[in-house]
């Protein structure tokens, strides 16, 4: 059976995140897996910056380790991380930004523009970050062991 084949009798993984809450630190925003309700997702500020933007416009907004990444589209991707030493979920092709993993974590400091996730939902805190984090990459790691490809859509 060629890959083309075995790819196309799986359906993608679509994730999609909707950025909700806004502050002058944080994002926060509803995750969901093909429709249905999975965690909350925080985030650094968002600063209005989608992935149609050239580099140069993206930097002139982007302040490092403050800013959330671009509304779009994205292909998710499950990989070692070097920093974190284990199998993660990453964000590919994420223009003016390296290295966007989903992971846990409670608050914007925790972020450097990754995604955290979280059961519950606090003005710049999201809380229960492991239960949501393991339940998240156990999804993310069995779609991706049937051969499907994982995309999040990130939409305000």
């Amino acid at each position: 059976m060629t890959e083309r084949r075995f790819n196309y009798l799986f359906n993608d993984m679509e994730l999609q995140l909707k950025r909700e809450i806004f502050t002058d630190i944080s994002t926060i925003g509803s995750l969901t897996i093909d429709g249905k309700f999975e965690c909350y997702i925080l985030e650094d500020k968002d600063r209005g910056i989608n992935n149609t933007l050239t580099l140069e416009q993206i930097m002139r907004v982007k302040v490092y380790g403050k800013t959330a990444i671009p509304y779009g589209r994205y292909e998710i991707d499950w990989t070692m991380s070097a920093r974190f030493k284990k199998m993660m979920p990453i964000l590919l092709n994420v223009i003016g930004w390296s290295g966007i993993r989903i992971h846990k974590g409670n608050t914007e400091i925790d972020s450097l523009g990754c995604l955290l996730c979280g059961t519950r939902k606090i003005t710049n805190r999201i809380t229960e970050s492991t239960i949501a984090t393991n339940k998240l990459y156990a999804k993310i790691e069995a779609a991706k062991k049937q051969g499907q490809r994982i995309f999040i859509t990130i939409v305000r």
